[in-house]
C-alpha cells in the first residue's frame, strides 16, 4: 500500500475567507427573506442579522428570530443610544433598524455576516462600513415582480400600490450596488450569494 503522506492542509477553495459584512437588498416583495431563509439553513455558519422593527408581527414570525419587533419608545431609545446602525423608515409606515452590537461582535469573532435590509438602510451601512460588500437582489422582470407582490396577499390594495412606487425607487438604485443577483430560483439566488459571501455553494 502507498504511504499517502502527511495530510495536506485545505486548498484555497476550503479556506475560510476574512469575515466581512454583506449587505443584502432589494425591491420589496422581490424574495429577499427567502434567500436568506436559504442561506440560513444550508449555511448555518453565516451570522445573520435580526432587525428591529415596529410593525406588526405576521402570521408565523417570531419574535427574536424573523425580527426583534419592539414598540415606538424602545425603537426612540434604540436611536437616541446610537445603538442601530442604520434605521429606516419603509413603505411610509413602520421602522426598521439595524442592532450595532451583534454585527460588530460577530465580525471581531471571525463569522462571516449576512444583513438583509431595504435601500435606505444600505446607503446608511455604506456610509459607515463602506468596506462591506453590497449585493442588489433583482426580480427576473417587472411583471414578476408584480406577480410575486400580489400573490403573497398579505397587503391590501392600497399597500401593494404603496410598495409597488417604493419598488420602482429601488430598482433604479441597482448601479449603487458592487453586484446584482437576479432571484429567478431561491436555492440558486441563495447559493450564489453565499459564493459571495465567500463561502462557496453546497
Amino acid at each position: 500500500m502507498t504511504d499517502p503522506g502527511p495530510e495536506r492542509p485545505p486548498g484555497p477553495a476550503h479556506r475560510a475567507a476574512p469575515a466581512r459584512l454583506t449587505v443584502l437588498a432589494g425591491p420589496t416583495a422581490v424574495g429577499k427573506g427567502s434567500v436568506t431563509a436559504w442561506v440560513r439553513e444550508h449555511h448555518p455558519e453565516v451570522w445573520i442579522s435580526v432587525s428591529a422593527t415596529t410593525r406588526r408581527r405576521r402570521p408565523g414570525e417570531q419574535d427574536g428570530v424573523h425580527y426583534h419587533f419592539v414598540d415606538d419608545a424602545e425603537f426612540d431609545r434604540l436611536v437616541a443610544e446610537d445603538e442601530l446602525l442604520e434605521w429606516a423608515v419603509v413603505h411610509r409606515g413602520a421602522r426598521y433598524g439595524t442592532p450595532r452590537g451583534p454585527v460588530e461582535e460577530a465580525l471581531a469573532a471571525g463569522r462571516q455576516a449576512l444583513l438583509e435590509i431595504d435601500l435606505q438602510g444600505a446607503r446608511q451601512v455604506r456610509r459607515r462600513m463602506p468596506q462591506a460588500q453590497f449585493v442588489f437582489l433583482a426580480p427576473p422582470s417587472w411583471d414578476e415582480l408584480v406577480r410575486r407582490l400580489v400573490g403573497r396577499g398579505t397587503e391590501d390594495a392600497a399597500e401593494r400600490e404603496r410598495r409597488l412606487g417604493t419598488a420602482r425607487e429601488e430598482l433604479a438604485a441597482e448601479p449603487e450596488f458592487d453586484v446584482t443577483v437576479v432571484n429567478r430560483r431561491i436555492p440558486d439566488a441563495g447559493a450564489r450569494l453565499v459564493e459571495l459571501i465567500g463561502l462557496g455553494s453546497r
